[in-house]
């Protein structure tokens, strides 16, 4: 058991038997968040009890009476952090405690990528420590936000963030669908109907979308941005960076190039 407490910011990295728990009959004056990793906790408030699982995050609110541990029988693997509240927790529903089921793949990863950072800064509390925990904090709490709005299917949004995590790779409808454990002709026909459109047309999408912002602001060719973006044909791009924004990547740098170079109007 190890715990970081500097300011209005304490965070740990637990690993409790069910002899775990702790009781707050007057609530606490700051907002609590854990990240279950195994195992099982439970969260009990006035509303009721709520179980906190591999994959969920658990949100509980200041000033709320409350007890929580580890269920009877299990044991609780778990990352958390007491904070001050922050502008992101007005985004969450009005919960005494809120629990939010992370889908598994990428987006868990990456709760837990920012958890283990969030920790680390808190423990090694360098020059702006602070800050760096609460935008970590914020991090967290906008994907909790976003994943409790998002309406899409939830394999849908795990195929779309694979689309955007591995943009560059060459990807297969066969292996999207074997990693949500769908058929390839069943998550095409659910991602059209989710969407609106096909796999490939998502994906060239988010391709030709960040090729016209390499080109925007980080100063790469049309023929480097599309091999960035994981275009094997120069030619396949230019006609559906054509189609998309209404003219050829070429045309759309140098416009991009004149209205840099172009003087600003004078203010009255």
């Amino acid at each position: 058991m190890k715990e970081h407490s500097y300011g209005g910011i304490m965070t740990g990295h637990f690993y409790e038997n069910d002899s775990y728990g702790i009781k707050r009959p007057d609530g606490m004056d700051n907002w609590l968040i854990a990240y279950t990793l195994e195992g099982e906790g439970f969260f009990r408030t006035p509303s009721g009890e709520k179980s906190c699982g591999p994959g969920e995050i658990a949100l509980l609110r200041k000033g709320v009476p409350h007890a929580y541990g580890t269920q009877p029988g299990n044991f609780w693997h778990f990352m958390w952090a007491h904070f001050d509240r922050l502008p992101e927790t007005g985004l969450l529903p009005d919960e005494e405690a809120l629990i939010c089921k992370i889908p598994s793949g990428e987006l868990q990863r990456r709760i837990l990528r920012i958890f283990r950072t969030l920790v680390r800064d808190s423990r090694e509390r360098g020059g702006y420590w602070q800050e760096l925990c609460e935008n970590q904090l914020s991090s967290i709490l906008l994907l909790t936000a976003d994943q409790l709005t998002e309406q899409l299917d939830p394999r849908v949004s795990q195929v779309k963030r694979l689309l955007s995590a591995r943009m560059k790779e060459p990807l297969s409808v066969n292996e999207l669908a074997s990693s949500v454990g769908l058929s390839a002709s069943r998550l095409s026909h659910l991602f059209k109907s989710e969407t609106g459109g096909s796999v490939l047309d998502t994906l060239n999408a988010m391709r030709l979308e960040q090729a016209a912002l390499l080109m925007v602001h980080a100063g790469r060719t049309a023929s480097e941005a599309a091999y960035d973006v994981g275009f094997q044909s120069y030619n396949h791009f230019a006609a559906l960076f054509r189609k998309r924004f209404g003219k050829s990547p070429n045309a759309y740098r140098k416009d991009i190039e004149k209205n840099r170079m172009e003087p600003s109007a004078p203010r009255d």
